[in-house]
This record gives C-alpha cells, structure tokens and sequence, in this order.
C-alpha cells in the first residue's frame, strides 16, 4: 500500500515535504528522507498522521489553505488507525454525532474515484439487535432521528434479520434496525488516499517527526518544537490520538486534553467453509456487548467489555501501535457471547486476537475544537473506537472552525471547552474510562448517570442535604440534588428505576413542583458559573455592552437577562448580569459554561490591567428560594420589607439573612414562579441554610432538585442553553427580541458591513456593534426592517 501511495504521488505531485513512508524498508529512501530539512514556517501544522489528522489536512485543503505541514512520529496511519475494524456505522445516539458518519460514510464512498486509491470501501449495511423490549424502544429512538436527517434505516423483525444474515440465532431477539447503508472499509488506506489527496492539494507530510513541544507567546500559538528542528505556525492541531493528553501537557502553557487509553479485543478467523460474501451486513450485538463483521470471507468481532484495561496511565510511549498481548481469559465472554449468536462458528480456526490501545473520553463523546487557554491550538482526538465513522465529518468540522472560525454545525456537545481542569487527573480519568467503555453498549435510558469520579466539586450544604435524601446528578464536575427521597419511600428501588417509561421518583418531582407553585422549596444552585467583573473606570460597562445583546447601563441593582452572540446572531452564552455598582457587574450562567463562557469572555476583552475578569464560583453557595410563600420567610429572616413594592422584580442588593451579613438577595428564580436567589459568601452557607429551613416550617418549606427546576422552566417556556438555544439560535428565533437593545447606547465603533461579507468595520462614522448580528440580514427582514445602515449608537470607542 506504501509503495502504490507513493507511486500515485510522485507521478501527480513532486513535493520535498512528501517523503518516503517505506523508508524503514528502503534505506537509500531513508537516507535522502533524513536529509531533507523541515520548512521553517507555516500557517498550519498538524501532528499526527492518522485518519484524524489526514481528514483535517484533506478538509483544509479543500478549502483553500496550502501552507500547511502534518507531522507523523512513526509511518503514515500506522497508530490505533492501522488497528481500526473498519465499520462504518451512522447508528449514534447524538445528532450531531450522526452527521459526522453521514458525512464520512458518502466521502469515503467518493475517495477512490477522487485519489486512485482502493480503500476496500464495501456497502455492507448494519443490522442492530434487541433482545429486550427496552433494547428495542432505544432502536427506534434512534431510527427516528435518523430518519429525520435523511439517513435510511427501518425497524425489522427477527425473521426478517434470519433473512439478512442465514448464520445469527435469532431465537431470542424482539426486534432489531436496519441500516443498509452503512459499510465497511480500510481504515488505514483511508488515511493514505486523504494523505495523497491532501498533498496534491499543497500540504507537505513528514513522517518520523515527533512534536516535543508546542512554542506559546501571550497566549497565542507561536510554532513547534520537533526533534529536527522548529516550524513557525500560526495553527496547531492536535491529532496525536492516544497521546493527545500528553502532548498538550507539554507545551509552555499547558492545554488539557481529558482521555485514556484502554486495550481493545477482536479476533479474526479463517474463511468460513462456505465464504462469507463482501456484503454480508455487520451485526451489532449490544445486549450481548458483541459487533461482527465479514472479513475476507471469515469473521471479525470485537465488543466492549464490563471489566475494561486501561493502559499507558503513566504515559508510556509507543511511536507506533503494536499489537499488545493476547489476553483469552479477558476475551472469553465475548467469544461465548459471539458463539452463541454464531453457533456455526463454533469448528472455525481463529487467526489472531488482536489487542491493540483505543483512547476514550469521560463522556463518550469525542473531543473538538480550541483551546480555551491557547488561541490557535485545535484539538481533534478521543474518538471513543468509532473514528472511522467521525473521521471525515469531524475533520470537516473543525477545518471549517479554524477557516470561518465557527463549524457549519452545532458541535457544543463535543467541544473541548466542555471540560475543565478538573476532568484531567489521570487518577479520574482512569476510573472513568473503565466506566466509559462498558457503557459504550450498555442501554441508554433518560436521566442516567455517571458512578465514577463523583463528589468532586460539592456545595457546602451536600452532606446536609445528602442527609435529608439528596439523589445526585452531575454536572461539569459539581454535585446538583435530582430530587429529595421522602422516609417512606424505597431508597434502592428509585436508584435503580431506570427506564423509557414514567420513572419511580415521578410523583415525587410533581410534589416538589406543586410545592413551588403552592408555598415554598429550596434548591441548591451552587453549581451556577458565576464571574465578577470590574474596571476602576467605565471600562467595564464598555465591555459588556459591546459583548451583550441587552443593555447592561442600567441602574445599580437592577439584573438584566441577556445573551453573548456571535458574528452569526447565535447565542454563545445565556446569562443574568447584576450591576453591583457603577464599576461592577456579577454574571450568572449555566453549570456547563464555565470554560467557554471565560474563555469567550477573554478572547473577546481587551487587554487592559483597568479590568478585572474573575471566577467566583467557588466563592458563592447559591439557595434558590421558590414560591409565593418565599416573601414571608425572607422578610422574617432580614426584618425588611421584601414585597414587590419594596423589592421589585429583578433587582439585587445584598443584606442580612439571619446572623450573616452581605448576602446577595436577587428577585428572580430562573424558573417564572416568584421567589429569590440567596448568593451566599461560602462561609455562611450552613447557617443560611438552616434558618431558611427553620423559619420555613410554618410556611410548609420543603427541599427539591433540578429535576422540579426542569419542570417549572418548561412549564414556562423557559429554554435551556445547549439543547433549546445554540450557536446557531437569534434571539428572534427563540422569542427572545426584547433581550436585544438596537437603540442602546454602545462604546464600540463598529458598524455590521453587509459587503464585507459581515465583518465588522468603521464605516463613515455609522455604529452598530458586532453583537447585534442578531438582529441583521434575514432576522433584520423578518422583524421588517429592510436594512441596519440607518441604525446607529454613540459613545466611546473601545480601546
């Protein structure tokens, strides 16, 4: 394959950074390889020269970057690519997860035309079994949403799989789905006929190069250090698989990267007597943990343990993959399990059991995009043993995100700004993935949660609420209460109430909620990000009226509901902002976005040392009091007057609560029932608490969870950020108009430039800050206005 690749290159591009990948076998080639010298600059470099790394080449290619450079530290897609099984399945629980094996399956399907290349690309199709009815429902969730995308699938019977595939026990199965076009597929030519595309493209490949580093100045990609000298790159991105987590440890400025390796099982056998045809559908298996496929004519199967091997903890290092040590006595429940589907295969002569590392994510989700510490390093790894089904839509993606600066796609659930340092002790990560991988074909029911890595962040009050029946969810790390056990009902039966149909803790929820609507709950909020920011001049508001939708020059007390929106009108961020004092603004946003929301926030301010950006969410335990009901017990606890009249709705000021001073009382509940937020300094959480909780007696107060929070907010129409509203969401399209300020004065001097393909420039004095894309070209004709030149603000210019 080396030598064929080679062949095609060399007769349609000669390029000196194209070297020879049988170099280890030719050492003339290895010898004129060693000799040639790496460029010295770049717009780009790549490392790592798997399908993720070849895919990000090819994409950005595409589109029109040339000065590009991929670095292998062994051969040419000879990591955990060459080990891949070759399926191509598009059967994902995530949308976004199945446009990525959309994508990749009709670019793999055009590849050979395109490159020369044989990648062994087969139309095979997928059937995926039930052996339960739960199984089943979960099928058809499934089957429903790709129907919805376009991708075709169907619900079959069981006498229907006997006819698909003669050799499967169907005895025991209620169902299965049906995805004929689905295939199977080289991994490893893949990677090399995007290789080759990629380089008559313009992009120099170096194989036998490892990166040692990656060189940062002020928070910005500089160039890399590799053991044959240094590249100047404005763009780095980080394809390393395996090693991801250990090369973005590396650099100056440290990028967290959270996966693990864990050893991956699956044997290959000789032809069956009769051969299996090239398209005999792939079998998924998931009750019996179990994937097969047709392999010249005999099997191939795998599966996904319940008792994992995770591998390379201290980061060992491998230049490339190797076939680690058999292990039959840990592969033996999947072989039984694969002769119990396949009973003919029981006198089949078995070739090898491969065991060979597969990296995975504390989430099961795959890792994407930039780093929220260094501005020009991208990350594309963890791909959960299905990178050949994201490979060449996740490669799309993120070459879209470092040209345009935004994917085509909503891809927040697989962003690297998701996690936080917290997901990267290896000692977690460790744990995790031996969860994660079972998980993997385990059944997926709502409301599910992770058991390892738990009770990392907690609210002071967890032990106390832990004690009144507390059930647990997480949340980027923080512990959030679902709901509140009452004493008379069956602890254990509710922790393992999981199912597609009503849950065991459904009437608890409703009577956690009707008390919300009738008197009055608390519920711990503690795990809300919350920034400070302060200027010792106007700087601040400045700031934020440029980044906000709303206007945020309001009086001192008053909270405004708003959005940070991008060039595209989408919302990056939904948030309260609660002006403190002239020079001070406290912002609360979801649990999940507190990476991404700061690292917005800092790619997006100025750097001044006059204004200050702080995380104070560890500062602040937050009490969410809710119900009509909360205005008495407050004004019992602070000898104040907290009626509308007195405390008008959203509006902040900080006051006694019992014996504790400085509480920030806030007249708003993020659900539409009345009530107050309490942001209590940590040190008074306890107390607070308990006089919150003994003053409520005689009101009927009671504790509830996030999960009557949910329910009051739908209930509202209240959308989440994340699953309602997205990146790709205006304000106009969620009924959020009001939230957007034309009028207001701004301190940008910018102005929204249609012809300059909606960059934002001066543009003869006119002003409209870059926030209110929202609000311009089709959202602008919808709300009837025919164009934004006419609408314009004063004020100072930002710095």
């Amino acid at each position: 394959m080396f030598y064929r690749l080679l062949s095609i290159v060399g007769r349609q591009r000669a390029s000196p950074g194209w070297q020879n990948w049988s170099s280890a076998r030719n050492s003339a080639s290895a010898a004129e390889a060693h000799s040639m010298a790496l460029p010295t600059q770049a717009q780009v470099v790549i490392c790592g020269g798997g399908i993720m790394g070849t895919s990000v080449a090819y994409h950005l290619s595409k589109m029109g970057w040339k000065d590009i450079v991929l670095l292998e530290q062994g051969r040419l897609a000879a990591g955990s690519t060459r080990f891949c099984a070759g399926i191509l399945s598009t059967a994902r629980h995530l949308t976004i997860e199945q446009k990525m094996a959309d994508y990749s399956n009709k670019l793999y399907h055009q590849l050979e035309q395109e490159t020369g290349i044989q990648t062994g690309y087969t139309r095979t199709g997928s059937i995926f079994l039930a052996q339960t009815q739960d199984r089943l429902i979960s099928l058809k969730r499934i089957n429903a949403r790709l129907n919805v995308i376009g991708i075709p699938s169907e619900i079959i019977s069981p006498k229907k799989v006997a006819e698909l595939h003669h050799l499967l026990n169907v005895h025991d199965l209620v169902g299965a789905m049906h995805v004929p076009e689905d295939a199977v597929v080289s991994s490893a030519d893949v990677a090399l006929a995007l290789a080759s595309a990629a380089s008559q493209n313009g992009v120099q490949i170096y194989d036998r190069t490892s990166v040692l580093h990656v060189m940062v100045k002020k928070g910005q990609v500089t160039g890399v250090e590799t053991d044959k000298g240094q590249i100047e790159c404005q763009y780095f991105v980080n394809c390393a698989g395996q090693w991801a987590y250990e090369l973005g440890l590396s650099n100056e400025e440290p990028v967290s990267i959270p996966l693990h390796a864990c050893e991956h099982f699956y044997l290959l056998t000789r032809p069956l007597e009769t051969p299996l045809q090239s398209s005999t559908p792939t079998i998924v298996d998931a009750d019996g943990r179990i994937y097969i496929r047709n392999w010249q004519g005999g099997i191939l199967s795998g599966g996904f343990e319940k008792n994992p091997k995770p591998i390379f903890t201290e980061g060992k290092n491998q230049l490339e993959i190797q076939n680690l040590q058999e292990d039959w006595d840990h592969f033996e429940p999947l072989l039984s399990s694969l002769l119990r589907r396949m009973p003919e295969l029981e006198t089949l002569e078995i070739m090898k059991l491969v065991n060979c590392p597969e990296t995975f994510t504390p989430d099961m989700r795959c890792i994407m995009g930039e780093s929220p510490a260094v501005q020009g390093y991208f990350v594309l790894a963890g791909m959960n043993s299905a990178g050949l089904s994201f490979g060449g839509g996740a490669g799309k993606y993120l070459a879209e995100w470092m040209v345009h600066g935004y994917p085509s796609e909503n891809v927040w659930e697989l962003d690297l700004k998701r996690f936080g340092a917290l997901q990267s002790s290896r000692t977690f990560l460790r744990h995790r993935v031996m969860e994660v991988m079972p998980l993997m074909y385990d059944l997926k029911v709502p409301r599910w949660d992770f058991q390892t890595g738990r009770q990392l962040r907690t609210s002071p009050l967890y032990d106390r609420l832990d004690a009144q029946g507390a059930r647990w969810m997480e949340k980027h790390g923080f512990e959030r209460p679902k709901y509140f056990v009452p004493p008379d009902k069956d602890l254990l039966a509710l922790e393992q109430s999981k199912t597609f149909y009503k849950p065991d803790w459904f009437d608890i929820v409703e009577s956690e909620v009707k008390c919300c609507k009738e008197a009055v709950c608390v519920i711990d909020m503690s795990s809300f990000t919350k920034f400070e920011i302060t200027s010792t001049g106007d700087q601040a508001l400045e700031v934020l009226q440029y980044l906000f939708s709303n206007d945020l020059d309001v009086p001192v007390g008053h909270i405004v509901h708003t959005g940070m929106l991008n060039e595209g009108g989408g919302y990056e961020n939904d948030c309260s902002i609660a002006r403190l004092n002239k020079r001070s603004f406290f912002m609360i946003s979801p649990t999940d976005q507190q990476v991404h929301c700061w690292a917005w926030l800092k790619k997006h301010m100025p750097e001044d040392s006059n204004l200050l950006l702080e995380d104070v969410t560890w500062k602040y335990t937050a009490l969410n009091l809710i119900g009509p009901r909360a205005v008495d017990v407050l004004s019992e606890l602070s000898y104040a007057p907290m009626t509308p009249d007195h405390f008008p709705s959203l509006f902040c000021k900080e006051m006694s609560v019992g014996y504790a001073n400085g509480i920030r009382v806030m007249s708003m509940t993020h659900t539409g029932e009345p009530g107050f937020m309490l942001y209590i300094p940590i040190e008074y959480a306890l107390h607070v608490y308990n006089e919150v909780m003994s003053v409520g007696q005689k009101y009927g107060i009671r504790n509830a969870g996030y999960y009557a929070l949910r329910s009051l907010r739908i209930e509202k129409f209240f959308a989440f950020w994340g699953q309602d509203i997205n990146n790709l969401t205006t304000p106009l399209e969620c009924g959020r108009e009001s939230r957007v300020k034309l009028e207001k004065i701004c301190s940008s001097s910018l102005w929204w430039d249609h012809a300059n393909h909606g960059r934002a420039t001066e543009h003869r004095g006119k002003v409209l800050p870059s926030c209110y894309a929202a609000c311009l070209e089709a959202d602008l004709i919808r709300a009837g206005l025919e164009s934004a030149k006419d609408i314009t603000c004063s004020g100072p210019r930002l710095p």
